[in-house]
This record gives structure tokens, C-alpha cells and sequence, in this order.
């Protein structure tokens, strides 16, 4: 990995391409329905004051653009002239926001509305100044950081972007613990194994620990050094799990915030930490192969798992509300994650 300031402007580029990405999915989900209603896709541009709006959607579309703003500032920031990349990140977010809001005319969910794009095109902006004005000092702690903390492997800041991907997974209450790449939604498929709660049990707890072991490698071979590993490898686990209980309380209820800890997570959690405290210490290549080798099997099983009876009645108290499409972006996430993340440990491999 470039240590010698490319690391920065790499970084914003992937959690540009990132943002990007959960933009275009959360102003699209639920991608069903498609018609010609026969108004023009540019009407909305004529139209009033929209006749529904709250204060909270008029907050929101500013902030969902905002980070788009900050990030392709700083990934466009090696242009020439100080106020190129600002004025171009602006550029791309209204015409990201303009170009979704022209869809949605065809979405019969969706309502595209002039207050939109503008909310939008004021968020871009907001996070362009913002990025403009702080852009030098944090691409100076980063790259400080990086250099301190982060080990010199090829694409680095991809793995550091899908670490941060990976934490929306935890968000999704009505997948297990862990539980990364169920393909069956898309291909509409059920389990392969009828539900029986001491098979279930097992099944569960090699998904929680296959994907332990996994993300921990990811983690650890990111980290310069083994002892440090020692200390960040843990907490990162740590913060997964913070997040897992946040989410249950706020999206179920806060009854069923350690929802997630079943007999079948806690013996999981127990063998995936045990097996990783060793594994931690390998050389890197036994250490890529295990993380790869537990992200496929991980996978496998998670899509042989019977039903979880548990989230079936997470997800009846989860479907009312603004919470439908961030659902469905988090679900996207965690069938995803494990095939976009394969071939950044193939990559690794590599060697620079």
C-alpha cells in the first residue's frame, strides 16, 4: 500500500464509490413495481411546494448527500486548482440526485420532488465546503495513522472500506449473528434443512463462529503489528456486537435488545474468539487462507439455515415505518459482503 499520501485520496475514493452505491439503493429500494405513468420524468422540476413533506425528510435528504459532498471532494482533491474538486464533487451530487429523482418518476413508491434535489444538491455542498475546509488536516492524520497503524499490504483501504461496511451488517435484527451472504431472497430459495432447535443450535453457532474467525483475520491483517492486533481485533468484535444489541433495542424494542444472544451466538462467539486467539499469531498466508476458507463456509451455511423463528417476528415489528428501506439496504449489505470481500483476500495475496 502507498504510503506516501496516495493512501488518503485511495481511501475517499472506495467510501465515495461506497456512499455512492447506498445513495443510489436507498432513493430506489424497492426496485419493484415499475411503470409508465406518461408524465414527463423532468415534471417534477415544474412543480410546487411538495404537498407532504416533514421536517425530518427535508433534514435527511441533506444529510444522506452530505458525506457524497465530503468524500468526492477529498477523492477528486489531487485535481489542479484549489477549487476544482469542490465545484466538480457539487456537480456529481446534484446530478446523482437529479438523475435518481428523474427514476423515481417511473416508481410508484416514490414521489420525485424539485425539494429533494435541492435538499440534495445543499447537502453535496455542505459536505464539499466542509471537506474543503478540513481536507489537509485530515489527509495529514490519516496518512500519520496509516503509516503508524495499518500494514503496508496491497489495497489496504479497500479492506478498510469493507470493514466499515461490515458494520452495518450487525444493523439487520432479522438475520443471525453474523449471518453474512444468504442469497436465497434474491433467487427466492428456502433453507435446505427443516428447522429443529438442536440443529439449530449447532448451525447457528458455526455461522457466528466461521464469520468471528473471518472478520478478525480481516481485521488483524490490516494491523501492523500483532500486539496491537491483540488490542483492536477484540474491540472491533466488541463494537459489532454494541452495535447488534443498539439496533434490536431501537428498530424491536428494547425488551428484545440481547435478542441476538441465543444459546446457539454465545457458543459461536466462544469457539470463533478461541480459534481466533491462536490464528491471530499464524504467518500471513495460513492466516489469508483461514480467513477465506471460514468466509465461504460461513456463507454455505447461512444459506442451509432453516427459518429463524425469532426474526420472523422481528421483521413484522420492523416493517412500519422510515425503517423499510434502510432494511432493505442493510439486508443488501449482508447478503453482499462476503462476495465482495473474497476477492479483496485473493488481492492481498498478491503481494505488491
Amino acid at each position: 500500500m502507498a504510503h506516501h499520501g496516495r493512501g488518503p485520496i485511495l481511501l475517499s475514493r472506495y467510501l465515495a464509490l461506497a456512499w455512492f452505491g447506498l445513495v443510489v439503493y436507498g432513493s430506489l429500494h424497492p426496485f419493484t413495481g415499475w411503470r409508465d405513468t406518461g408524465v414527463s420524468p423532468i415534471a417534477f422540476l415544474e412543480g410546487g411546494w411538495p404537498r407532504y413533506w416533514t421536517v425530518f425528510d427535508l433534514v435527511a435528504n441533506v444529510a444522506v448527500y452530505l458525506p457524497l459532498g465530503f468524500f468526492l471532494t477529498l477523492a477528486l482533491s489531487s485535481l489542479p486548482w484549489r477549487f476544482t474538486a469542490p465545484i466538480l464533487a457539487v456537480l456529481l451530487a446534484g446530478s446523482v440526485s437529479f438523475g435518481l429523482e428523474t427514476v423515481q418518476t417511473w416508481l410508484p413508491s416514490r414521489v420525485p420532488s424539485n425539494l429533494d434535489l435541492a435538499c440534495n444538491t445543499l447537502g453535496g455542498l455542505l459536505g464539499a465546503l466542509w471537506a474543503q475546509h478540513v481536507g489537509p488536516r485530515v489527509f495529514a492524520r490519516i496518512a500519520a495513522l496509516e503509516h503508524r497503524l495499518i500494514a503496508p499490504i496491497p489495497h489496504a483501504e479497500l479492506g478498510l472500506t469493507l470493514l466499515g461496511l461490515w458494520l452495518l451488517v450487525p444493523l439487520s435484527p432479522e438475520t443471525l449473528l453474523f449471518g453474512a451472504g444468504d442469497v436465497r431472497q434474491i433467487f427466492g430459495l428456502t433453507g435446505a434443512v427443516p428447522f429443529a432447535a438442536e440443529s439449530f443450535v449447532m448451525i447457528e453457532a458455526s455461522i457466528t463462529a466461521f464469520n468471528v474467525v473471518a472478520v478478525g483475520l480481516i481485521v488483524r491483517m490490516l494491523c501492523a503489528r500483532l500486539l496491537f492486533a491483540y488490542l483492536i481485533v477484540p474491540l472491533f468484535l466488541l463494537l459489532c456486537l454494541i452495535i447488534s444489541t443498539v439496533s434490536a433495542a431501537v428498530l424491536v424494542s428494547p425488551a428484545d435488545s440481547l435478542a441476538w444472544l441465543t444459546p446457539g451466538a454465545k457458543l459461536g462467539l466462544a469457539v470463533g474468539s478461541g480459534i481466533l486467539a491462536v490464528a491471530i499469531a499464524l504467518p500471513a498466508t495460513p492466516r489469508v487462507m483461514i480467513a477465506a476458507l471460514a468466509l465461504m463456509a460461513g456463507t454455505v451455511l447461512v444459506n442451509m439455515a432453516p427459518p429463524n423463528p425469532y426474526s420472523e417476528a422481528a421483521l413484522a415489528v420492523w416493517r412500519q415505518g422510515h425503517f423499510l428501506n434502510f432494511n432493505g439496504l442493510t439486508r443488501l449489505l449482508a447478503t453482499l459482503w462476503p462476495f465482495l470481500t473474497l476477492p479483496f483476500l485473493f488481492l492481498t495475496t498478491r503481494r505488491a
